[in-house]
This record gives C-alpha cells, sequence and structure tokens, in this order.
C-alpha cells in the first residue's frame, strides 16, 4: 500500500515549498519531493540567490573601486574567487536550512528523490536504487525549468557554459561573450564587466532586455556602453570554433559575419520547461512545446493534478511561480482562490544600474487602447542618488487620460528593484498619479522620485 498524502509536490523550488507550506497552513498532509540533495530548487541554488550574491560581491567591488570619490582612501582592491564563492555558497546553504526549517515548523515532509507520476493520484519515487510509492488526492508539478542550449553551441562546462556552469566559476575569465541580453544575460555582463573582464553582449532582437520599456532599453545600453560593455543587437550566433585558449564566435548581422575571440562563451537564451520525464504520459497530459496547459486555477485536465512555474507558459520568475503555488493551494483546501494577475507581475533585472518594472510599457498601452500620459523623473536630479553617486536612470510613469489610472511603472537606476514595490501597491489599488503625488515622500530618498515622475505626468514636475 502507498503512503497516502493530501498532496504531495514535485520540485521544490519557490513556487514547490510556499504551495507545500501554503497548503500546510490550509490544514492539508503534505510531502515535497526532491531530486537534489537540498530543497529550494534553481532558483536558491543556481539562479536568483546565487546570482545575486554574485552581484553584490561586484557591487561592492566597483564601490571599493571609487572609493576616493566619497573621501575614503583603501588602496586598489582584487577579486579572490575563492571567498567569493564561499560567500555566495554561505548564503545559499543558509537559505536551505530556512526552507528544512519550514518544511518542520510545518510538518511537511521533505522527500528525497526523483518524483514522477505514475497514474492519476499516485507518485512514484526513486533514490539510489531505492523506490517509494506516495498516494495523494492532489499532484502539484513544480519541477521548474533547464538552461536552454543551442544547437550551434553545445555546452562543455568549460569554454561553452550556461548559467548553471559559470556560477562556479574558478577564474575570472579576460573576455566574455554572452549570448541573449535578457535577465540573466544582462546581470552576468553586469558581473563579469565589473570583476575586469571584456564583455560583449549579443542580442537577436533590436533591443537588449527586449520585454522591458524601449526607453529602459535604450539608457541600459547606454550604460553598458559607457562601462565598455559592447552591446550587438540585431546579431545571432551562427556558430563557434573551440580552440586551446578559448572562442571563437562566429556573429551574424544581416549579410555581415563578424568572429569575435573570447576565452569563454555563455548562453543566456533562455529556459525549457522540464516535463519530459515526469510521467505527464502516463496521465493524459500532452504539453504545449513542453509546456502544461492549466486554467486560471492552475489546474490541468487531469482531475486533482496542478501545475506552476516554469512548467506553465506564465512569465519565468520565482515570484510568479510562488503566486501561483499559493493559488494552487487554496483552490486545493478550499476550492476557491483569486488567480494571479500578470497584467501586474512586477519584473526585476539586477544589472547594473538596476532595473524595475511593472504593468504595461507605454507600447502595450497604446495597442490595447488607451489614451496615454507619460512622465518621466531622472535620478540625476535626485539628491539621494547624487549623494550614493548613482546618477543614471530615471522612473517613467505610463498613466491614461480617462481617469488618471497609472497602468505601468518602469525605473532604471540605483535600488530599481526595490523601489518598484511601491508601483506594485499602487497598480494593485488602481491608483491615480495624483494619488501617488499627493502621497507625501520623505526626503532625501530614492523613493522621491517615483512622485517626482507621477508630478511630471500631471505636467507640473517640482525638480526637473
Amino acid at each position: 500500500m502507498a503512503d497516502q498524502k493530501d498532496l504531495v509536490v514535485i520540485g521544490s523550488g519557490p513556487g514547490g515549498y510556499v504551495a507545500a507550506i501554503r497548503a500546510a497552513q490550509l490544514g492539508l498532509d503534505v510531502a515535497v519531493v526532491e531530486k537534489d540533495p537540498q530543497f529550494g530548487g534553481t532558483c536558491l541554488h543556481r539562479g536568483c540567490i546565487p546570482t545575486k550574491a554574485l552581484l553584490h560581491t561586484a557591487s561592492l567591488f566597483q564601490e571599493i573601486r571609487r572609493s576616493e570619490s566619497f573621501g575614503l582612501d583603501v588602496g586598489e582592491p582584487e577579486v579572490n574567487v575563492e571567498k567569493t564563492q564561499d560567500y555566495k555558497n554561505a548564503v545559499v546553504d543558509k537559505n536551505a536550512r530556512g526552507i528544512e526549517f519550514l518544511f518542520k515548523k510545518n510538518s511537511i515532509e521533505g522527500v528525497r528523490g526523483i518524483g514522477r507520476v505514475t497514474a492519476p493520484g499516485t507518485v512514484g519515487i526513486t533514490d539510489a536504487g531505492a523506490t517509494r510509492v506516495l498516494g495523494a488526492r492532489f499532484i502539484l508539478i513544480a519541477t521548474g525549468s533547464v538552461p536552454r542550449e543551442l544547437s550551434v553551441a553545445a555546452t562543455d562546462g568549460r569554454q561553452v557554459v550556461n548559467s548553471d556552469h559559470i556560477l562556479n566559476f574558478e577564474r575570472i575569465p579576460d573576455s566574455l561573450v554572452v549570448i541573449g541580453s535578457g535577465a540573466v544575460g544582462s546581470e552576468f555582463a553586469s558581473i563579469f564587466n565589473a570583476f575586469g573582464s571584456q564583455v560583449t553582449l549579443v542580442e537577436m532582437l533590436p533591443r537588449i532586455l527586449p520585454l522591458e520599456d524601449p526607453d529602459v532599453s535604450k539608457e541600459l545600453e547606454r550604460a553598458f556602453r559607457k562601462r565598455k560593455v559592447r552591446v550587438l543587437t540585431n546579431t545571432t550566433l551562427s556558430g563557434v570554433e573551440r580552440w586551446a585558449d578559448g572562442v571563437k564566435a562566429q556573429l551574424q548581422k544581416g549579410d555581415k559575419l563578424e568572429t569575435v575571440e573570447a576565452e569563454m562563451l555563455l548562453i543566456a537564451t533562455g529556459r525549457a520547461p522540464a516535463t519530459s520525464s515526469i510521467g505527464l504520459d502516463e496521465i493524459g497530459i500532452d504539453p504545449e512545446r513542453g509546456y502544461i496547459p492549466v486554467n486560471e486555477f492552475m489546474q490541468t485536465g487531469v482531475p486533482g493534478v496542478y501545475a506552476i512555474g516554469d512548467v506553465v507558459d506564465t512569465p519565468w520568475l520565482a515570484h510568479v511561480a510562488s503566486a501561483e503555488g499559493i493559488v494552487a493551494a487554496e483552490h486545493m483546501a478550499t476550492g476557491s482562490a483569486r488567480p494571479v494577475n500578470y497584467d501586474r507581475v512586477p519584473s526585476v533585472t539586477y544589472c547594473e544600474p538596476e532595473v524595475g518594472s511593472v504593468g504595461l510599457t507605454e507600447e502595450e498601452a497604446r495597442e490595447r487602447g488607451f489614451k496615454v500620459v507619460i512622465g518621466k523623473f531622472p535620478f540625476s536630479a535626485s539628491g539621494k542618488a547624487s549623494i550614493e553617486g548613482k546618477t543614471e536612470g530615471f522612473v517613467k510613469i505610463v498613466s491614461e487620460t480617462g481617469y488618471d489610472e497609472v497602468l505601468g511603472v518602469h525605473i532604471i537606476g540605483p535600488r530599481a528593484t526595490d523601489l518598484i514595490a511601491e508601483a506594485c501597491v499602487a497598480l494593485q489599488l488602481e491608483s491615480t498619479t495624483e494619488e501617488i503625488f499627493r502621497t507625501i515622500h520623505a526626503h532625501p530618498t530614492l523613493s522621491e522620485a517615483v512622485a517626482e515622475a507621477a508630478h511630471a505626468v500631471a505636467g507640473h514636475p517640482i525638480h526637473s
């Protein structure tokens, strides 16, 4: 007889473990199956957390290098790769232990092994030759994604690497070509540019960070070029030649072919859902381009089976997976839930300068038929930004003229990934721009830039 649970979650990333905790809070008996030695999934071990730890080190390194401008004489710093990796790994380990603590606190059973749906309501688990079967009223598939490979440049973990490989670098390459300028590519471009690598950032579309507002993309490209990052847009990778000291990347732009030599090539062209070997065919689920079809409550077409995160065709973001996990758990436990509003999902990129956005871009708002008005405020006019010596970028608010409702907020500049939270609340509450600029913002703070952008929408900016 199989052990019986109310819910079995396959995958312990930010979707799976959050869903498990919420389900347990609502009274369900929960088990979480994880193939890796520690809980936390890709985000914790090979994504969000270790990447941001490296970005923090890179940011500190750059701050120290320009400390003289703040009145400090500290000498020329050096990057100690071994200690940098120790710091990164310590952060990851601490967070992994935190998830184990939360499982114990909420009486969730953590099961290590490879989970596979073997029949409706049944999950088989294999671990080092041993097998176990769990029965469940509900199954939640949260197996995440893996780096997407390019046929023209198979990764080898040494000269041609993906985002998993490069996290564990043992030396700083003298030169690096990054293919793909989304969040992953832009962040690694920032890290290694700060550490001293000669970085070339390649994007097949007309602009970098192509999902962001075009004004933000333009500003980030300007900032990257200022930092000596070479940016190539409308360019594709057509081939790779490996040689003793690195690679020769063949880059195609229109009818022009260019060969760029580098010590290392990073493939950062997105991720693919991890759905190929988890037993979907056993229960009649037919993925579409690898993604599992679900409804607004994250239910699949099979009763009792839910799916969230990177295995469904929604934004590849940890916080989206968490939100979807809560929706799924609440629907399982109560029969009702509030679906995720994907128009209000924040996007954050921890490059230098940082980028944060939520809601519609100016283009999207016009395409949906809104009469649009925008307001922008540059950080060059912010007192706090001047104090910190980080004056690149701006806040841009997209609003509509009928009701003055805020449709989107786009920030590039210092602390953008934190500042965007105010905008998330504003959109959730269907705020007007007047409500934002009537809200008193403390001085001197970076958040004043949000209020100033709202003033600009109304046509009366104060400090610009």
